[in-house]
């Protein structure tokens, strides 16, 4: 993306089964990479650089980094998409218009999980600038607020502070307050809550620890084994499943399993995982470790021939330890260099 910068790179948003590549038009057109899907991928190559100690991986999210920053959109914004590869932004469709929306949050992660590797004052000034803006603002649903109270926890791991603690309560007191029986993604969501992008368990799960608020765990708890459990052991057994409603429940998991000490939510993540790799209503393996491409995901008990960035970040999310996603990741010479 030299549009960004000399090193600025950016993630197709979707391939066909040739490995084609084609833009998103799911609300019209949309663009052909978009803020959220390098923000994610930001994430995880910095902690499997952190993992593996290969410095291709570190230069390969500071070039996505860049793309990240140019970006944003001014006060703590963000537009999503760009319509082309030579750079030309989509700044006001649905799902790329600056806003409190899931690419301003992701952005804002990544910015502060890269923080102690590759974040400069500029960047360190713009994550306060999009923090002041997410509290400033309308509450956004609680999905949306998840990624945010993230965002915080990953500053509060490297150091107490009364400001950010007082503002994570306050973030997870609204998403605890947004529940009927279990915990829902925007108060006006009917049914059973969707699966991407949820994991305000595995926040909750969290802030209970840094805030010493096991009242939060426990509604945590609650609403994970009623929107996860039994999904999960039937192999994710719905009409549409994709990598990342799979990736969150393994996420949720994991948390609840590390702030517990409970072997079940080991045992759950472990189960979601294998979802991957054919325990699923297809049988048939997600992730092609011929290949290395995941599929979207699986619609009516057919697997997807498409496979989107999304679908692959994810699943290298989900799949972090596993001993192959860590030998290919020490051994890989990076991305986007002639």
């Amino acid at each position: 993306m030299p549009a960004a910068g000399p090193r600025a790179l950016a993630l197709a948003v979707y391939s066909d089964a040739t490995g084609e590549h084609f833009e998103a038009r799911e609300t019209g057109v949309e663009g052909v990479a978009c803020v959220d899907d390098a923000a994610r991928a930001i994430a995880l190559l910095h902690r499997l650089w952190v993992t593996t100690g290969n410095e291709s991986l570190k230069r390969w999210a500071e070039g996505l980094r860049d793309f990240v920053l140019w970006m944003h959109a001014g006060d703590g914004l963000w537009h999503n998409f760009i319509l082309d590869w030579d750079g030309a932004r989509n700044a006001d469709g649905p799902t790329s218009a600056p806003g409190i929306n899931f690419w301003q949050a992701r952005a804002m992660l990544a910015l502060a999980e890269t923080a102690t590797a590759s974040c400069d004052d500029g960047a360190r000034h713009l994550l306060t600038q999009a923090l002041d803006a997410a509290d400033l603002q309308s509450p956004p649903p609680s999905d949306v607020r998840s990624v945010h109270a993230l965002t915080l926890l990953a500053l509060l791991e490297r150091a107490l502070d009364r400001r950010l603690a007082g503002r994570l309560e306050a973030w997870c007191e609204e998403l605890a307050a947004c529940r009927r029986d279990t915990l829902m993604n925007s108060p006006d969501e009917l049914g059973r809550p969707h699966l991407w992008g949820h994991v305000q368990e595995a926040v909750l799960a969290d802030a209970s620890v840094v805030l010493k608020r096991p009242d939060l765990l426990t509604v945590a708890e609650t609403s994970a084994n009623d929107v996860f459990a039994e999904v999960i052991e039937s192999g994710f057994d719905l009409a549409h499943v994709t990598s990342y409603d799979v990736e969150s429940a393994v996420f949720v998991m994991d948390r609840l399993a590390a702030v517990t000490g409970e072997e079940r939510y080991s045992d759950l993540a472990q189960k979601g995982r294998r979802w991957f790799d054919g325990r699923n209503p297809a049988g048939t393996a997600v992730y092609d470790r011929t290949s290395g491409r995941v599929a979207d995901g699986i619609d009516h008990g057919r697997l997807s021939n498409r496979s989107g960035a999304e679908a692959n970040v994810t699943a290298c999310l989900a799949l972090i330890g596993d001993p192959l996603v860590v030998s290919l990741a020490r051994s890989s010479r990076g991305a986007g260099r002639p």
